[in-house]
């Protein structure tokens, strides 16, 4: 061996022994969660599966989640709902407004400690399977269970956590089975009333650990402004008029008992409502007003009326062109349902939006 490739070999084993004294370290710390990590949406996939018709199966997915695992093992995930992605535009709508009714309850919010101690040798073994104890808090509930899932380490600053069997989930536990029930009849289908959840989070370190690649800090995370899958601007009039017909399903205007006055709780659909409209500029919206038959037929005429009128005003407050909107009350005489049922009777109960000019222009 000459001397020149002696030295050569030399300075790479010592550069091969540098590189490596800086890795390993870094992989066989005793904190796996030094620094913390931060969960990489766009590498990462959120899906579930659900049933209609008993054999139908289809597959959706969420375009908008984000989460971290603090130092603690603290993790957690926020799923924007909005972001439900059918693949058709007005699948999106009745599940956003009539299932999870997102305008109320924007996100759904997954948690769960994670153990040091588990996830010791993952260095050494890359690949483990765990039972891990999770809280999820959707639409006003949360549950604790546990699911099965496999955390694989990529490299030091890269790891993913995924399911291994798929997470059965049931409509009734979070207080769902209204949205099952309004989803079936805007859609004429029989739903399964549960549905499976996958998911493959991609997390990545805060800080770089001893790389040799240098990591630099992460961007500020910011929500953005809308995460619906639908157009910016102005609506066609095809999804005007769909829109309007899934929103007078929704039955979330409430109001007073025997009053017209709206009750606070109807206020985040009311704003979407006036998004709506506002996106619909070349079309005239009427606010139709419906009861049940409980009292006179004239009193339920003027209650209907007057209800009708105060969403109407309630509207023209939040920005949308008074041009663009007309109320009318129809009373008891288009029941939806029978008002011999106090269910029937709910139902019958509603605001609903139609549009009576401009559809066809």
């Amino acid at each position: 061996m000459g001397i020149s490739l002696f030295w050569n070999t030399i300075r790479t084993i010592i550069t091969t022994a540098f590189v490596c004294g800086a890795v390993v370290p870094a992989l066989g710390q005793s904190d796996p969660f030094a620094s913390g990590w931060t969960l990489n949406n766009e590498q990462s996939s959120l899906n579930f599966q659900s049933v209609k018709n008993q054999t139908k199966v289809e597959s959706s997915s969420f375009a908008t989640f984000s989460g971290s695992i603090a130092e603690d093992g603290a993790a957690t995930v926020t799923v924007m709902l909005e972001s439900v992605d059918t693949k058709i535009d007005l699948r999106n709508v009745r599940m956003r407004f009539l299932f999870f009714e997102s305008f109320q309850y924007p996100e759904a919010v997954i948690t769960a400690q994670l153990d040091p101690a588990e996830l010791a040798d993952l260095p050494t073994v890359r690949r483990k399977t765990l039972s891990l104890p999770y809280a999820l808090d959707l639409h006003g509930v949360q549950k604790e269970a546990t699911a099965d899932v496999v955390v694989t380490l990529i490299n030091e600053d890269l790891v993913s956590v995924a399911t291994t069997t798929p997470i059965s989930i049931a409509a009734a536990d979070f207080n769902l089975m209204g949205g099952v029930e309004k989803l079936e009849d805007a859609a004429k289908v029989d739903i399964i009333p549960s549905a499976t959840v996958t998911f493959d989070f991609m997390f990545a370190r805060n800080a770089s650990q001893g790389s040799t690649a240098p990591t630099s800090d992460p961007e500020p995370s910011t929500e953005p402004a809308q995460v619906a899958l639908e157009p910016t601007g102005n609506f066609s009039a095809e999804a005007c008029i769909g829109r309007f017909e899934i929103l007078s399903r929704s039955n979330n205007t409430y109001f007073k008992s025997g009053s017209a006055q709206l009750d606070g709780k109807s206020e985040p659909f009311l704003i979407s409502i006036a998004d709506i409209v506002k996106r619909c500029p070349d079309m005239v919206v009427e606010v139709g007003g419906h009861t049940d038959s409980i009292g006179s037929v004239a009193s339920n005429m003027r209650l209907s009326e007057r209800r009708a009128a105060s969403v109407l005003r309630n509207l023209v407050d939040k920005g949308v062109p008074a041009a663009n909107l007309t109320s009318a009350g129809y009373g008891e005489s288009q029941p939806k349902a029978d008002n011999a049922t106090s269910k029937g009777r709910w139902k019958n109960r509603r605001i609903e939006f139609r549009v009576i000019k401009g559809a066809t222009e």
